[in-house]
């Protein structure tokens, strides 16, 4: 087995760290398009026998430091324990800081119309346990519990939600109030 000359000998440690800082600084492929944005709100009691509110709505907050575009993106919709996912296509932009209004399904009751919104559907959402996703595909989610990159954020609400992020489901809201 040969030695390494004295100059190899010299240079061997000093090449190696400048391989690790090369490597090390080559960035990472991103796990989503986007963690600043976060579904803000649900409410799927639009309509409904005692709702104040004509529609179901999504709000999505962008709660990073730029504006990010939404073509392409949307926002999906599957039962509590469903595996078919619905899909409202997104347009525009969130700015910093601002909240995107996604309208929903109406139903008979209510008496108040939602602010005007950023983005409309015809989800029929429930008002009490479901699973929304923001997704940066306009691709409708597959199975109960869908995940990778293009989930950018995931709420299931209510107890029989069979897909969460995080330690557990939203709370249940009702008729008359929305999860933050």
């Amino acid at each position: 087995m040969r030695r390494a000359s004295g100059v190899w000998r010299q240079l061997r440690l000093p090449i190696l760290a400048v391989l690790a800082v090369v490597v090390l600084a080559v960035p990472g492929e991103a796990v989503g398009a986007s963690s600043n944005l976060v579904v803000s709100q649900v409410y799927g009691g639009g309509g409904n026998a005692g709702a104040t509110l004509k529609n179901d709505f999504i709000e999505v907050f962008n709660r990073g430091g730029s504006a990010v575009d939404l073509a392409g993106w949307s926002v999906q919709y599957a039962s509590a324990t469903g595996t078919g996912w619905t899909v409202t296509a997104l347009s525009g932009s969130v700015q910093p800081g601002s909240h995107y209004l996604i309208q929903e399904a109406a139903g008979a009751g209510g008496s108040v119309e939602l602010p005007t919104p950023d983005a409309a559907g015809s989800i029929s959402m429930s008002a009490t346990a479901a699973k929304v996703a923001l997704a940066n595909t306009t691709t409708p989610l597959a199975g109960s519990c869908p995940s990778g990159a293009q989930i950018v954020d995931l709420v299931g609400y209510g107890t029989t939600a069979s897909c969460f992020e995080g330690s557990g489901a939203a709370p249940a809201p009702s008729n008359t109030t929305a999860d933050l």
